[in-house]
């Protein structure tokens, strides 16, 4: 039975085929079709979501599958009932089962290791595995090689960014640098984790708490940000925006980095615009981040057929 809980995990071969696949599905995108026919796929979602949310319920629809969607309050968890006893009973309706949570994955680990039902991640408080597979299949499409390219991610260190430090470490020659706020950053066990695969597969992660110019910065292929406030939480820090103003998307930061090559702008979104990200910016020449959203439907395809072991 194979489940989506974190790239950490995810056996190299499967991580290299999903990415292909991906950018084969977006390829041909009437590809497949079907071949979940007669099969369900359930969608819980504790958390709001636009993209994630709508792109698995429309693959499982447009391969056969009935996507069944839950909300935070439709469950009988809400009542008393436990995930365990609830995961028991869908796994005798489903073939893949969907979860967004708002707290760590460690529930979804405990799920997947009664194997049951297939189980997908799809955001988690620690971790977006399937955001950083479609981002990676995205870039895949677009330059020859991910082999020699440089990511910079400035902004939190949250989910998006945990999952991506794991993508990038996965494949050889791939740099990423993460400028995050003090405090605000990836987790130590995170970076350690992206080292021992990186040492494994070829990939370099590194995290600093300088904000990105010109005088501290290399250039890079990609400009990666998301919002500072992932699904809207709050930060304790009634001070955090003074601290995270630094590390926002500008137009200079952009000029310099497309000075020497032309640098991709990405953004997971929902993007707040202004604050993480100017508008102009979004909505530039050098944007990808539509493109990039659109790819997450392809990425879910593959993800729900490599589940469902079609």
């Amino acid at each position: 039975m194979r489940h989506m809980i974190s790239l950490a995990s995810l056996d190299q071969t499967d991580f290299q085929r999903l990415i292909e696949d991906a950018c084969e599905q977006a390829r041909h995108p009437r590809r497949s079709l079907d071949v979940l026919a007669g099969r369900s796929v359930g969608l819980e979602f504790r958390k709001t979501s636009t993209r994630t949310r709508t792109s698995f319920a429309v693959a499982a629809a447009r391969l056969g599958a009935y996507p069944i969607i839950y909300g935070p309050n439709d469950l009988q968890t809400n009542t008393g009932e436990t995930i365990g006893d609830t995961v028991m009973v869908l796994s005798r309706y489903l073939d893949v089962l969907v979860m967004r949570t708002a707290t760590d994955h460690a529930e979804l680990q405990e799920l997947a290791a009664l194997d049951l039902v297939p189980i997908v991640n799809a955001m988690s408080a620690t971790e977006h595995p399937t955001q950083a597979l479609s981002d990676l299949a995205m870039l895949r499409r677009r330059y020859a090689s991910l082999a020699g390219l440089r990511l910079l991610y400035t902004g939190e260190g949250n989910n998006t960014a945990v999952a991506l430090a794991y993508a990038i470490s996965r494949t050889r020659g791939m740099q990423g640098e993460f400028r995050t706020p003090e405090g605000y950053g990836l987790p130590k066990e995170v970076l350690e984790t992206a080292a021992k695969l990186g040492a494994r597969y070829g990939g370099r992660v590194s995290q600093s708490h300088v904000p990105p110019d010109a005088r501290t910065t290399e250039p890079a292929d990609i400009i990666y940000t998301t919002r500072w406030q992932t699904t809207g939480t709050s930060k304790p820090d009634p001070d955090w925006r003074r601290k995270f103003e630094p590390f926002a998307v500008r137009a200079p930061l952009v000029d310099y980095m497309s000075k020497s090559r032309e640098a991709v702008i990405m953004h997971d979104l929902p993007a707040v615009r202004g604050e993480d990200c100017d508008g102009e910016i979004l909505d530039g020449p050098l944007s990808i981040c539509f493109d990039q959203a659109e790819q997450k439907l392809y990425t879910a395809m593959a993800v729900l057929r490599w589940c469902a072991g079609a």
